[in-house]
Protein backbone atom coordinates (compact mmCIF):
# COMPACT_ATOMS: atom_id res chain seq x y z
CA UNK A 1 0.00 0.00 0.00
CA UNK A 2 1.48 3.32 -1.05
CA UNK A 3 1.91 6.08 1.50
CA UNK A 4 -0.77 8.80 1.40
CA UNK A 5 0.24 11.74 -0.71
CA UNK A 6 0.94 14.89 1.28
CA UNK A 7 -1.16 17.85 0.28
CA UNK A 8 -0.51 21.45 1.03
CA UNK A 9 -3.32 23.12 2.98
CA UNK A 10 -5.32 25.59 0.95
CA UNK A 11 -4.21 28.39 3.27
CA UNK A 12 -0.55 27.58 2.53
CA UNK A 13 -1.02 28.08 -1.19
CA UNK A 14 -2.75 31.39 -0.50
CA UNK A 15 0.17 32.49 1.67
CA UNK A 16 2.68 31.42 -1.00
CA UNK A 17 0.88 33.46 -3.65
CA UNK A 18 0.65 36.46 -1.31
CA UNK A 19 4.33 36.36 -0.33
CA UNK A 20 5.36 35.99 -3.97
CA UNK A 21 3.23 39.02 -4.92
CA UNK A 22 4.73 41.09 -2.10
CA UNK A 23 8.26 40.15 -3.21
CA UNK A 24 7.56 41.24 -6.79
CA UNK A 25 5.95 44.49 -5.61
CA UNK A 26 8.94 45.29 -3.41
CA UNK A 27 11.30 44.89 -6.38
CA UNK A 28 8.94 46.97 -8.53
CA UNK A 29 9.58 44.89 -11.65
CA UNK A 30 7.39 42.06 -12.88
CA UNK A 31 9.60 39.53 -14.65
CA UNK A 32 10.23 35.80 -14.59
CA UNK A 33 13.33 36.08 -12.39
CA UNK A 34 11.56 38.07 -9.67
CA UNK A 35 8.52 35.79 -9.75
CA UNK A 36 10.65 32.64 -9.44
CA UNK A 37 12.77 34.20 -6.68
CA UNK A 38 9.65 35.27 -4.80
CA UNK A 39 8.13 31.82 -5.20
CA UNK A 40 11.29 30.17 -3.88
CA UNK A 41 11.45 32.47 -0.85
CA UNK A 42 7.74 31.99 -0.16
CA UNK A 43 8.18 28.20 -0.23
CA UNK A 44 11.19 28.45 2.09
CA UNK A 45 9.39 30.71 4.57
CA UNK A 46 6.18 28.67 4.70
CA UNK A 47 8.14 25.42 5.07
CA UNK A 48 10.74 26.54 7.61
CA UNK A 49 8.47 28.78 9.69
CA UNK A 50 4.83 27.88 9.05
CA UNK A 51 2.27 30.21 10.59
CA UNK A 52 -0.29 28.78 13.03
CA UNK A 53 -3.63 27.92 11.48
CA UNK A 54 -6.07 30.82 11.49
CA UNK A 55 -9.65 30.12 10.49
CA UNK A 56 -10.97 32.28 7.67
CA UNK A 57 -14.71 32.47 7.08
CA UNK A 58 -14.70 35.35 4.63
CA UNK A 59 -15.39 35.32 0.93
CA UNK A 60 -13.58 36.29 -2.25
CA UNK A 61 -15.13 39.17 -4.20
CA UNK A 62 -13.47 39.58 -7.58
CA UNK A 63 -14.51 43.21 -8.05
CA UNK A 64 -13.42 44.08 -4.51
CA UNK A 65 -10.03 42.41 -5.03
CA UNK A 66 -9.56 44.26 -8.32
CA UNK A 67 -10.30 47.60 -6.64
CA UNK A 68 -7.92 46.73 -3.79
CA UNK A 69 -5.01 45.80 -6.09
CA UNK A 70 -5.42 48.73 -8.48
CA UNK A 71 -5.73 51.31 -5.71
CA UNK A 72 -2.80 49.81 -3.80
CA UNK A 73 -0.57 49.97 -6.90
CA UNK A 74 -1.69 53.56 -7.51
CA UNK A 75 -0.91 54.57 -3.91
CA UNK A 76 2.55 52.97 -4.07
CA UNK A 77 3.44 54.76 -7.32
CA UNK A 78 2.13 58.17 -6.24
CA UNK A 79 3.76 57.98 -2.79
CA UNK A 80 7.09 56.93 -4.31
CA UNK A 81 7.05 59.87 -6.73
CA UNK A 82 6.08 62.33 -4.00
CA UNK A 83 8.85 61.22 -1.65
CA UNK A 84 11.41 61.16 -4.46
CA UNK A 85 10.47 64.70 -5.48
CA UNK A 86 10.67 65.93 -1.90
CA UNK A 87 14.09 64.33 -1.50
CA UNK A 88 15.41 65.87 -4.72
CA UNK A 89 14.23 69.30 -3.59
CA UNK A 90 15.95 68.73 -0.22
CA UNK A 91 12.79 69.67 1.66
CA UNK A 92 12.66 68.83 5.35
CA UNK A 93 9.81 66.42 6.10
CA UNK A 94 7.55 66.97 9.10
CA UNK A 95 6.67 63.55 10.42
CA UNK A 96 4.13 62.43 12.98
CA UNK A 97 2.77 59.31 14.63
CA UNK A 98 -0.96 58.81 14.28
CA UNK A 99 -3.30 56.44 16.06
CA UNK A 100 -6.00 54.68 14.06
CA UNK A 101 -8.63 52.45 15.63
CA UNK A 102 -9.85 50.03 13.00
CA UNK A 103 -13.48 49.07 12.55
CA UNK A 104 -13.03 45.33 12.05
CA UNK A 105 -12.68 42.88 14.96
CA UNK A 106 -10.66 40.35 12.96
CA UNK A 107 -6.95 39.77 13.61
CA UNK A 108 -6.60 38.72 9.98
CA UNK A 109 -7.83 42.03 8.62
CA UNK A 110 -5.88 44.02 11.22
CA UNK A 111 -2.71 42.28 10.03
CA UNK A 112 -3.58 42.81 6.37
CA UNK A 113 -4.31 46.51 6.94
CA UNK A 114 -1.07 46.99 8.86
CA UNK A 115 0.95 45.19 6.18
CA UNK A 116 -0.49 47.03 3.20
CA UNK A 117 -0.27 50.40 4.96
CA UNK A 118 3.41 49.79 5.68
CA UNK A 119 4.11 48.80 2.06
CA UNK A 120 3.02 52.22 0.83
CA UNK A 121 6.07 54.53 0.97
CA UNK A 122 5.75 57.30 3.53
CA UNK A 123 3.96 55.34 6.25
CA UNK A 124 4.95 52.44 8.45
CA UNK A 125 3.22 50.73 11.36
CA UNK A 126 5.32 51.08 14.50
CA UNK A 127 2.93 49.37 16.89
CA UNK A 128 -0.30 47.38 16.76
CA UNK A 129 -2.64 46.63 19.65
CA UNK A 130 -4.55 43.46 18.90
CA UNK A 131 -7.11 43.70 21.72
CA UNK A 132 -8.21 47.23 20.86
CA UNK A 133 -7.63 46.98 17.12
CA UNK A 134 -5.41 50.05 17.16
CA UNK A 135 -2.56 50.82 14.79
CA UNK A 136 0.14 53.41 15.42
CA UNK A 137 1.69 54.60 12.18
CA UNK A 138 4.62 56.88 11.52
CA UNK A 139 3.86 59.29 8.69
CA UNK A 140 6.95 60.47 6.80
CA UNK A 141 5.55 63.89 6.02
CA UNK A 142 2.21 65.27 7.19
CA UNK A 143 1.94 67.65 4.23
CA UNK A 144 2.43 64.87 1.68
CA UNK A 145 -0.15 62.79 3.52
CA UNK A 146 -2.69 65.60 3.15
CA UNK A 147 -2.79 66.37 6.86
CA UNK A 148 -3.35 64.23 9.95
CA UNK A 149 -7.06 63.79 9.33
CA UNK A 150 -6.51 62.65 5.75
CA UNK A 151 -3.75 60.22 6.83
CA UNK A 152 -6.14 58.75 9.39
CA UNK A 153 -8.92 58.44 6.82
CA UNK A 154 -6.53 56.80 4.32
CA UNK A 155 -5.86 53.90 6.70
CA UNK A 156 -9.57 53.35 7.35
CA UNK A 157 -10.24 53.42 3.60
CA UNK A 158 -7.51 50.82 3.11
CA UNK A 159 -9.15 48.64 5.73
CA UNK A 160 -12.54 49.06 4.02
CA UNK A 161 -11.14 47.97 0.65
CA UNK A 162 -9.63 44.87 2.27
CA UNK A 163 -12.90 44.05 3.99
CA UNK A 164 -14.92 44.52 0.80
CA UNK A 165 -12.50 42.21 -1.00
CA UNK A 166 -12.38 39.36 1.52
CA UNK A 167 -14.74 39.82 4.48
CA UNK A 168 -17.96 37.90 4.91
CA UNK A 169 -21.33 39.64 4.98
CA UNK A 170 -21.48 39.36 8.77
CA UNK A 171 -17.96 40.78 9.16
CA UNK A 172 -18.85 43.77 7.00
CA UNK A 173 -22.00 44.44 9.02
CA UNK A 174 -20.07 44.03 12.27
CA UNK A 175 -17.59 46.67 11.06
CA UNK A 176 -20.48 49.01 10.25
CA UNK A 177 -20.40 48.66 6.46
CA UNK A 178 -23.26 47.85 4.13
CA UNK A 179 -22.50 44.52 2.38
CA UNK A 180 -21.02 44.80 -1.08
CA UNK A 181 -17.73 44.89 -2.95
CA UNK A 182 -17.75 48.65 -3.56
CA UNK A 183 -17.36 51.50 -1.04
CA UNK A 184 -20.41 53.02 -2.71
CA UNK A 185 -22.47 50.63 -0.59
CA UNK A 186 -21.68 53.00 2.28
CA UNK A 187 -21.90 52.72 6.04
CA UNK A 188 -24.73 51.30 8.10
CA UNK A 189 -26.62 53.31 10.71
CA UNK A 190 -25.40 52.48 14.21
CA UNK A 191 -28.65 50.70 15.02
CA UNK A 192 -28.31 48.44 11.97
CA UNK A 193 -25.17 46.68 13.18
CA UNK A 194 -27.25 44.54 15.50
CA UNK A 195 -25.85 46.19 18.62
CA UNK A 196 -22.64 44.17 18.48
CA UNK A 197 -20.55 44.95 21.51
CA UNK A 198 -17.12 46.41 20.90
CA UNK A 199 -14.12 46.02 23.18
CA UNK A 200 -13.31 49.12 25.18
CA UNK A 201 -11.72 51.73 22.98
CA UNK A 202 -12.37 49.75 19.81
CA UNK A 203 -14.64 52.31 18.16
CA UNK A 204 -12.96 54.22 15.32
CA UNK A 205 -10.91 56.92 16.98
CA UNK A 206 -9.24 60.13 16.02
CA UNK A 207 -5.64 60.53 15.08
CA UNK A 208 -3.06 62.11 17.27
CA UNK A 209 0.36 63.38 16.34
CA UNK A 210 3.46 62.85 18.41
Amino acid sequence: MSAPRRRWPRASWGMIVWLTAVWVLLWGDINAANILAGLGIALLVTTAAPLPFAPFDGRFRLWGVARLVVRFAYDVIVASLQISLKTIRRQQPRGAVIRVRLRSHSDTFLTATAGMSSLVPGSIVVEAHRLTGTLYLHVFDVELAGGLEHAHRTVLEQEERILRAFASRDQLIDAGYAPGSSPRAGRLPAASTGGAARPAGRAPGREEGR
